[in-house]
Order: C-alpha cells, then structure tokens, then sequence
C-alpha cells in the first residue's frame, strides 16, 4: 500500500478543500479536485506497472522509448467514481473502462448493505485491471 499524503505535494490540498465543509458546497470545484487526483493516482500507479522499450523515429534519428507494455482497464462504481476515473483516463487515454452499479441498502435497523445492480466491463483476464 503507498500512502500519497504522507508526503508534501499538491495532493494534500486537493485533499483539503475536499474535507473542507464550506468548499464541499461548490459542487463544480469538488468534481475538479476528484478529477486531479485521479490524474496524481493515475501517475503514481503508472510507476509501478510494467514496461518495454519502443523505438521512435525522430527527426534526429531513433530513439528508445519505454512505454506501457499492456494498457489499463479502469472501472469505477457509478456516481461517486466518475470524476476519480476521468483523472485517470486523462493520463491513461486507451485505458479500456468498466462500470459497477452498486448503492448502499439501508434495513430498518440503520444497517446497510452493498447492493450491486450490475456490473459492465471488458474482459480482464491477463489486464492490469485499476479499481
């Protein structure tokens, strides 16, 4: 497990004004801040995944390039994870995507459960899958 916020960056801040009761009203800058940690999760995961060298032909000549050796399959639970899962794909644009459909249901006791309506996605098998 890596925890971001132990360091100092700029993830702290968006952090923040999430927690913040009176920024939390602003509904647009909410979904922003979601959105660029998203892109912070997206590059610090992009760290940890496996590569393969590509040559490039430049003007100058070829070059190696280390780039993804498999692309990503992103799936979000529907709602909350939307603008979480746009910040990735700004850094992952041909990551495939997957929805999960699921809610909290409440009994009479106040306890609630996880109730998943359905679930759309690619195949998965032998992808990096981020949930």
């Amino acid at each position: 497990m890596i925890n971001l916020g132990k360091e100092n960056s700029l993830l702290n801040q968006f952090i923040a004004e999430l927690r913040d009761h009176e920024i939390q009203q602003d509904s647009l800058r909410f979904r922003r801040n979601m959105e660029r940690i998203g892109e912070i999760f997206a590059y610090e995961i992009s760290k940890k995944l496996a590569y393969k060298n590509l040559e490039v032909v430049t003007t100058l000549g070829a070059a190696q390039v280390p780039v993804l050796e498999q692309q990503v399959v992103i799936t979000s639970i529907l709602r909350s994870g939307l603008p979480l899962h746009n910040g990735l794909l700004n850094f992952f644009d041909k990551a495939q995507n997957g929805f999960i459909s699921a809610y909290r249901k409440f009994d009479k006791t106040e306890k609630f459960r996880v109730k998943i309506e359905y679930i759309s996605a690619p195949d998965i098998n032998n992808k990096v899958l981020i949930l």
